[in-house]
């Protein structure tokens, strides 16, 4: 019923809005079970632009969610679905931000619901040269782009150190915690995220408004908003003169229907929690066998729970589609308890592990 629902909403979208193709791109934003854009999708989204033939002349859609992803996907993808059509078009029913953000800035309108917010594009980015994570040696730690620039505007500003030698001990004593090659690399991400910002905004901008495309970059960079800043319809309008049009009502009402859909079934609202899944997969085990736990301080024999190894197969993560097809990204994990050996001692742990992950078509 999940895929004929959503069906039925994306033909309620088309309806509304003129008989446009409408396509859906979600990724989840689930709390520890997070998905990002990247350029996989962008053959699904050719394929849903193929199979809608001459339909795309009347205009394309793209219904978006997401916290972002890959900073080159949005040039590539908004130039697929200009080659299909010429007038593009973002729904923005919650979420879309960083490279989702950027995507709609390469759209002649951005149609956003009153829940839906836009993001600045500062990337955070991620190498071998970063500082690996404590809670996580194995995962380098994101370093934002505008969190370096804004270290040097507080030695600046703040600080007040503006001599050459000192603010060159000031990036030396950076160094001393980010290895420069990381630093080099934030560089090459905020030079790359203007460039994609420019890019995408020419396509509806004329060259006349080069100051006007100049002002919208240093604002979503940096001058209005931090990177955890959700920018609303108002701001995004007003502040930043972008092309965002209000949903009407009824739009709105079947944009929110449609993202229900995909909440629901992606779970964006319930954090992925290891423990419970084991501790849910225990219970079922004492039910099928018919014990109990021990009571608390029993002591004594292991539990279900301390025992138990789950495998979680087609987890859904990302979702492109349109009235014609389903094309659903799917992750198999596999938890398992266990114990590691810690300075303080053994330690209970989860070990969390992915098998597979793929594309596949949804019936």
């Amino acid at each position: 019923m999940a895929r004929s629902n959503r069906i039925a909403q994306i033909a309620e979208l088309e309806k509304l809005r003129g008989g446009r193709h409408v396509i859906s791109y979600v990724t989840s934003t689930r709390t520890n079970f997070e998905m990002q854009i990247a350029d996989d999708v962008l053959p699904l989204i050719h394929e849903h632009l193929d199979a809608a033939g001459e339909k795309t002349e009347k205009g394309v859609d793209l219904f978006i969610h997401s916290n972002g992803g890959s900073g080159t996907v949005p040039w590539r993808l908004v130039s697929l679905i200009r080659e299909y059509t010429k007038n593009f078009a973002v729904l923005v029913p919650h979420r879309a931000f960083s490279a989702a953000t950027l995507i709609a800035l390469g759209a002649d309108e951005i149609v956003m619901h009153r829940m839906g917010c836009l993001g600045p594009i500062d990337p955070s980015v991620a190498n071998q040269f970063n500082p690996p994570n404590l809670q996580n040696p194995a995962l380098p730690i994101p370093i934002s782009v505008e969190d370096v620039t804004a270290y040097f505007r507080l030695v600046k500003e703040e600080v007040g150190i503006n001599h050459q030698d000192e603010l060159v001990q000031a990036l030396v004593a950076l160094t001393e915690k980010i290895h420069p090659l990381a630093l080099g690399n934030v560089q090459r991400s905020h030079n790359q995220s203007r460039l994609m910002a420019r890019k995408l905004l020419r396509n509806h901008m004329e060259a006349k408004q080069e100051h006007e495309i100049d002002t919208i970059i240093e604002n979503l960079k940096s001058n209005l908003f931090f990177h955890g800043h959700p920018i609303n319809r108002k701001e995004a309008k007003e502040d930043l003169n972008l092309k965002v049009e209000s949903a009407p009502r009824e739009l709105e009402a079947a944009m929110w229907r449609l993202y229900s859909e995909y909440n629901s079934t992606l779970k964006l609202d319930e954090p992925f929690s290891a423990l419970h899944e084991l501790d849910v997969a225990s219970i079922r085990l004492q039910q099928a066998s018919g014990t109990q736990p021990p009571s608390p301080g029993a002591g004594g024999a292991a539990t279900p729970a301390q025992a138990v190894k789950v495998r979680l197969d087609k987890m859904p993560g990302i979702y492109v589609e349109s009235t014609l097809r389903a094309d659903v990204f799917l992750t198999d994990i596999v938890l398992q308890r266990a114990t590691i050996n810690t300075a303080a001692g053994p330690q209970d742990a989860i070990r969390q592990e992915v098998i597979w992950q793929r594309w596949e078509q949804e019936e």
